[in-house]
């Protein structure tokens, strides 16, 4: 009798059930079998299975059933003392099955799961999902002990005690989303739980038009299952953990529903009423305070969708995924301490937003005059309409990094006016907000500021009775204004710069490399500069990559101190993720990191690749390449939901 049985239900993924099943076969634990189960599969995966059935690997096939159905066969088919399921077009690496096992060996408990990577164009990067749950490892814990794993609804980054499953009698329901119930009765069930922080499962995100269940997401049947199994759960955590529920609904309402809402929205009032009924039967069961903790303009579509408006809930789902919904925010309370959102469509008790309200400062224009750094912005509050506030007072400072000191840059008085914004895919959207402007003068800095190279943050306040919010200067990096030449003070450069997310700030550092000119020319990147010192080796560009630290390397023509560099465009690692920002070093035995002197930021599109160059946060040059277009605060999470399965 093998240690564990590893169930592999497959359908239609001939692409990648090879390297799944590789992946099984490098595992460092051997005493394991694996049952692959043909779910009536139409392309060559049942012919890939076939090739590698040696050893521990079986087949087994049914008509197309669906995938509950599969791994019930599979269970069935199981003789191992642990069970573990693996989707077939994923990837395991080799030590997790080893790890696993061995916390169960060792413990006593009656299941065990670890981290995840999303497997992106042959690229990892983590899994929002369990990225917090799986932080700090944890023995012999619960789910009620630990709600953060309420997250944690896949059944593929774990093992489980056969016994245990046996125990509590766990099969899977024959539909869509049959995961998330009986993973979740399992973490209820135990009488402990190992929690992992090391990576046990790659889960791949496909990216073939309709490839999984959750690419169609807004189709009926798929959601019907979706709900299905979130009233499922939603009965099991109130009659077994009913401490879980309040987590199990915010984080319901943050995502499944918010797909419900989407697609109830574009099936208007020809939705099929058993769709609305079980979108309505789950929000009737959550409590008033877990509705608060949802953006007002979720709570209402979802309270237009409770109330089956569905014709509203439609007009409202368009004006807020088009940036046209801007409710207006009033002073609430005796001594008006509380804020709520104003639309015709919500109730008073549904309509706080005291703890949503933040502001959303951006610059306008920014860049150096006599010597002054003077800057132009506006902020926002929010997606909020600000006409209650009527005049407030607006402060910007900069704000060093390990000191907070700050320097007091201006103080004015401003009142709400609309204007047109930019959203990060560039198409305009409304905004109600105020004007900010402000100077800096380099000769405030203190020599003991100048020596300790520091970054400075932009920070605006705003003031108003009964209301005071601070945030750092930001905005979509991919829009303007561009960042300013450098200014030098002293030996020490003085560097507008605006990170890989968008923030803008001062960062103040000497400079053993200096960027002089860049540009990009014949699909290349072209660089050339000054080295303070050009040393006796052969120096080298070396590319870093900011999300998991990929390295490309690069020649150098040097003549004296002057450098020259080339780097083919085309030949860049594809991105990972949404952007990838590649740091531009100068490896000189050691990185150097050159200041880029010019404001120049070039463009250029290589095939279907497009690519941005631009002054990273240390003033140094950074090589950005988008692949998609950003999403909006209200498009992600139903893009985080989409990536469920």
């Amino acid at each position: 009798m093998p240690i564990l049985s590893v169930i592999v239900p497959f359908y239609n993924v001939e692409k990648y059930i090879g390297p799944c099943l590789d992946s099984l076969a490098a595992q460092t634990l051997h005493d394991l079998e694996v049952i692959c189960v043909d779910d009536g599969s139409t392309d060559g995966g049942p012919a890939v299975v076939e090739a590698r059935l040696e050893g521990p690997v079986r087949l087994v096939r049914q008509p197309n059933q669906g995938v509950g159905r599969a791994r019930n066969v599979g269970v069935r088919y199981a003789s191992g003392r642990y069970l573990a399921f693996v989707d077939g077009d994923d990837r395991v690496p080799p030590g997790a099955f080893q790890r696993l096992v061995s916390s169960l060996e060792s413990t006593g408990s009656d299941l065990a799961c670890g981290n995840v990577m999303r497997l992106s164009q042959n690229r990892l990067v983590p899994s929002w999902a369990h990225k917090r749950a799986f932080a700090q490892p944890a023995r012999r814990t619960h789910i009620t002990r630990h709600p953060l794993l309420i997250r944690d609804r896949m059944l593929w980054n774990k093992v489980y005690r056969r016994s245990f499953w046996e125990r509590l009698g766990l099969s899977f329901p024959e539909r869509m989303y049959e995961d998330q119930p009986v993973a979740m009765a399992a973490h209820v069930g135990a009488h402990s739980v190992d929690v992992l922080k090391q990576i046990v499962y790659h889960w791949r995100q496909r990216d073939e038009e309709g490839a999984s269940i959750t690419q169609r997401c807004l189709e009926p049947d798929n959601l019907r299952d979706r709900l299905l199994s979130v009233m499922e759960t939603a009965h099991l955590l109130d009659a077994w953990a009913p401490s879980l529920k309040p987590h199990f609904d915010r984080d319901t309402l943050d995502i499944d529903m918010t797909v419900a809402a989407e697609a109830l929205a574009a099936m208007g009032p020809d939705a099929d009423p058993g769709l609305v009924d079980l979108a309505v039967r789950f929000l009737d069961g959550v409590s008033h305070a877990d509705w608060l903790t949802i953006p007002f303009a979720q709570r209402v579509q979802m309270h237009l969708l409770r109330e089956r408006r569905l014709a509203e809930l439609a007009e409202v789902f368009a004006e807020h995924r088009d940036g046209r919904l801007r409710p207006r925010v009033s002073r609430a309370g005796l001594l008006r301490r509380r804020w709520h959102g104003v639309h015709p469509a919500m109730p008073r008790r549904l309509s706080e937003v005291s703890e949503e309200l933040e502001l959303a400062p951006r610059l306008t224009g920014l860049g150096w005059r006599d010597g002054f750094l003077t800057g132009a912005g506006r902020v926002a509050l929010g997606s909020f309409d600000a006409t209650e506030l009527g005049r407030v007072r607006i402060d910007v400072r900069l704000q060093e990094h390990g000191t907070g000191r700050a320097i007091a840059l201006s103080s004015q008085d401003a009142e709400p006016t609309w204007d047109s914004a930019p959203r990060d895919d560039g198409a305009p959207t409304p905004e109600h907000g105020f004007a900010f402007s402000f100077t800096f003068d380099p000769a405030v800095l203190t020599p003991a500021q100048l020596s300790r190279q520091r970054l400075w943050d932009l920070r605006v306040r705003l003031r108003a009775p009964r209301l005071d919010l601070d945030a750092r200067v930001d905005g979509p990096r991919w829009q303007g204004p561009v960042a300013p030449a450098p200014h030098r003070r002293e030996g020490v450069w003085l560097l507008p710069v605006r990170s890989a997310k968008g923030r803008w700030g001062l960062r103040l550092r000497r400079a053993d490399a200096v960027i002089d000119e860049c540009r990009v020319e014949g699909g290349e990147l072209r660089f050339s500069g000054r080295l303070r010192d050009p040393g006796d080796g052969e120096p080298t560009i070396r590319l870093v990559r900011g999300s998991d630290g990929e390295e490309m390397y690069f020649p150098v023509t040097l003549t004296g101190q002057d450098f020259h560099a080339g780097v083919p465009l085309d030949d860049v690692e594809e991105a990972v993720g949404r952007d990838s920002c590649w740091d531009v070093l100068i490896d000189q035995g050691r990185p150097l990191r050159p200041v880029v002197r010019g404001a120049a930021r070039p463009e250029a599109t290589v095939g279907d690749r497009r690519f941005r160059v631009d002054r990273a946060a240390d003033g140094g040059l950074m090589l950005v390449e988008r692949t998609a277009i950003a999403e909006s605060r209200s498009d992600a999470p139903r893009r985080r939901a989409a990536g469920r399965r």
